[in-house]
This record gives structure tokens, sequence and C-alpha cells, in this order.
């Protein structure tokens, strides 16, 4: 195993000083979460960049041009290389590792100088990461509110590219939750017995939309914990969950159901569709857990503590 980082200890104050962190737009989702932090946040633009995707980010600017910058914040291999042309000078870099593993080493197992982050322990220890020194950064989301009302008797899910995925995002296991509705990039290619895609939204109108929806269904096998897990549990959605990588961890017992037995979650999730009050009961609990372990305040206070550190030892 290699080296382990120790996040901020009790008491760790942040220094007054803002840094310029230089971060490629990739996972929605984690960087809203990423850019909402005390720093200034310097997204490239162009044909490899993107730049915000029209985002609201108060603390975040698109630049077009290398800039002077502190830290730069890397979550694909090829970024290695293309930071040098977006940065005068040198900058110090860490790694952030979004997916769970494929089999082989990851690309930052030979190097040494550069600390990989896990976005949740169970990458850490199923990633070979070789000698990259790591640590694991979890989760945390913007709190939406308690926005739950379960209003309509059917399951919701949130996949991104539900068909392309396949397997991966249990797809197939759909129809065995239905009536459920479908939310994500190109869920409209699904043609499912008893799988509505309802399209992919703005994130205020797919929290609204989910929120009406009686239980929020988890079917991926084998990816990071999903952010829309988190979000629909500090929605207070009760939820139903495939037992794999880290959701056994993200969904303590009195919050839903995590099984293996696809069969389990189905009568569970239909029992819920049947019994609102009982949702509602496994929702607020849902809610209380994903905001003790999932806040946004952990999530910026270990990045702020870890972002100084990495600057500190380039120097």
């Amino acid at each position: 195993m290699s080296e382990r980082a120790v996040l901020p200890p009790p008491g760790w104050a942040a220094p007054d000083r803002r840094l310029r962190v230089l971060v490629w737009h990739v996972h929605a989702a984690w960087m809203s979460a990423f850019v909402a932090g005390r720093h200034e946040y310097l997204i490239p633009t162009g044909p490899w960049g993107g730049g915000k995707c029209g985002r609201e980010w108060p603390n975040a600017v698109e630049v077009s041009e290398p800039s002077e910058v502190d830290v730069v914040v890397l979550q694909r291999p090829e970024e290695i290389d293309e930071a040098s042309k977006w940065v005068r000078g040198r900058a110090p870099m860490v790694y952030v590792e979004h997916n769970t593993p494929k089999g082989q080493p990851h690309p930052l197992a030979e190097r040494d100088d550069m600390r990989l982050v896990h976005v949740t322990h169970f990458n850490e220890v199923m990633w070979d990461s070789g000698r990259a020194p790591t640590t694991v950064i979890e989760h945390g989301v913007p709190d939406p509110g308690e926005r739950y009302t379960g209003e309509l008797p059917r399951a919701a899910a949130v996949i991104n590219e539900p068909v392309r995925r396949g397997r991966i995002t249990g797809t197939d296991l759909l129809p065995r939750f239905g009536p459920i509705d479908v939310f994500g990039i190109h869920v409209d290619r699904l043609d499912l017995p008893g799988v509505q895609p309802i399209g992919d939204l703005w994130t205020d109108k797919l929290h609204a939309e989910l929120a009406r929806r009686r239980v929020y269904v988890h079917p991926l096998r084998w990816t990071s914990l999903g952010l829309s897990l988190i979000e629909a549990m500090h929605l207070g959605m009760p939820v139903v969950a495939f037992a794999a990588t880290e959701a056994i961890e993200a969904v303590p017992p009195d919050a839903g159901v995590v099984s293996t037995q696809v069969d389990v979650l189905a009568e569970v999730a239909r029992e819920l569709i049947k019994g609102p009050e009982l949702a509602a009961e496994l929702g607020r609990q849902a809610r209380r857990a994903a905001l003790a372990r999932y806040g946004l305040a952990a999530f910026l206070r270990d990045w702020d503590w870890l972002l100084v550190e990495t600057v500190e030892r380039g120097r």
C-alpha cells in the first residue's frame, strides 16, 4: 500500500491567501462542489477544455492562455502533459481519480511526485496505485434542502448514458423496479418495459423532480459512488441500492436497503411505493446520514488543506 496522507488535523485553520487553481471541467456535479471553495479556479476553454459550459460558478473563471497558477488539479491522464501549456512557469499537481479500476495499474503507479486522490475508500484499496502517495477525499455536495414530497408513487434513478454503459450502470436491472423514471444524459435511448426516460435536467429542476418520486433506486454495479445517490439522500428520499463498491458505506440501515439480491431491492421499492409514511421516515434518516458524512463543508475543508499542503511542499 502506498503512502497515505493525513487530512487536516483538529484545529487546522486555513491561511488567508487564496490560491489560483487550474482545473478542467470534467464531472459537473463534483466540479460544482469543488469550485464552491474559497480559492480562484481557472478553467481552460477551447476544443480540449470546454470552460464552465454555462455554469454559474462565482469563484471560477475561464482562461484561454497560460496563466500564473499555484497548483494544478488533474482528472485525466492526458491532462498531465496538457497542463504545461496552461501554466506559466511550474506548479505542483495533484490527481483526482473518479473511476473504479478496470484491472490495470493506475497511470500514476510509477510516479511518486504527485498525490493521487481517490473519491472513495473502496477505490483507494481496489486501484493498484503503485508508488503514488494516496489519500481519500470523500464526496461533498451542496445541500439542496429537504424537498421530498414523494407524491408520485414511482421510483426514480439518475444514470448518464445508460444504454452505452449498460451492465456497468445496472441498466438491465431497471425493469425490475418499474414503474421507474430515469433521468440523465441520453436516457431517451432507453426502451425497456416499465422504464420511463425523462431527460437530462439542470440541477435544480432535477432535484425538484426527483423529490416528487417515492423512492430512489441505485442499481449501479461497478462505478464510484454516484453523486446522484448522495443528492437524493440530501433531498430526503429513501433509497434502495445494489451493494457494490462504496454504496454499503454510504447508506445506513435506517435510510433504505442495500443488498446484492435484486429481488430484495425490488420488493422493498414496491413496499415503499405503497407505503408513503415509511418512505418518508426512511428519507428523513437518509438526509441526516448524508448531511453528516457528505456535507459540503467537510469536503471543502479537506480540499483546502490538501491544496495548501501541496503548494507548500512544492516550494
